[in-house]
């Protein structure tokens, strides 16, 4: 069972990376384009990224004050949903 579990877990871990290997840093989905997370930063590089990243999921904010609810991308992808800029993401493509 202990190498099922081990398996199981280097298997999460590599899908994990695989997965955030495809984001494009684009911010789009974070609302780079209109009225962006109070977590969203952009880099020196043009590409953005949060800065409460491990913890983000949940309410937060816009800049604007508006309510925010992070959720996880592959929810907003499965579930339909779009935002502007999102022909630009990496897992849409």
């Amino acid at each position: 069972m202990e190498n099922d579990l081990t398996r199981y877990n280097e298997w999460t871990a590599a899908k994990t990376v695989e997965w955030e290997a495809k984001c494009t840093r684009c911010g789009a989905c974070c609302g780079s384009l209109d009225d962006p997370c109070e977590n969203l930063r952009k880099s020196s590089d043009g590409k953005y990224y949060c800065v409460v990243y491990e913890k983000r999921f949940g309410q937060w904010h816009t800049i604007s004050g508006k309510e925010l609810t992070c959720v996880p991308i592959r929810e907003k992808i499965t579930q339909g949903h779009s935002w502007p800029g999102d022909e630009h993401c990496g897992y849409k493509k």
